[in-house]
């Protein structure tokens, strides 16, 4: 089981990479600046709470904290959804890594139901 949990902290790293590099490349004008801010925070937080429910107290803490990461990788998937819309000649780029949030998201509600 440790095995399984560092190579989802390790993708969940990799993905807040890939939102960052995303975003350095995205022209900065007023709706992309208020996207990517929004963007940067819950991409990362989907592995920080990943990480944080890896050093739970209790397994009710656990179950809350990969909830809390199922709900920010949700969150990314919007943002990227908007930033798309915004930024239509990156769809390739952009496409990529919404599937990713979404693969997350799966995974992660996955950990939520076999835990409870």
């Amino acid at each position: 089981m440790t095995k399984h949990k560092f190579d989802l902290e390790d993708r969940t790293l990799e993905f807040a990479k890939k939102v960052v590099r995303l975003c350095k490349s995205i022209p900065n004008d007023r709706i992309n600046n208020e996207i990517v801010s929004q963007l940067i925070r819950s991409s990362g937080s989907v592995g920080a709470n990943y990480r944080e429910a890896n050093d739970a107290l209790s397994k009710k803490d656990f179950v809350y904290r990969i909830k809390i990461s199922r709900k920010e990788a949700k969150e990314t998937h919007y943002w990227l959804q908007l930033l798309k819309e915004a930024n239509t000649k990156l769809d390739v780029a952009i496409d990529s890594i919404l599937l990713e949030a979404m693969e997350l998201k799966k995974i992660l509600s996955a950990i939520a139901k076999s835990t409870m």
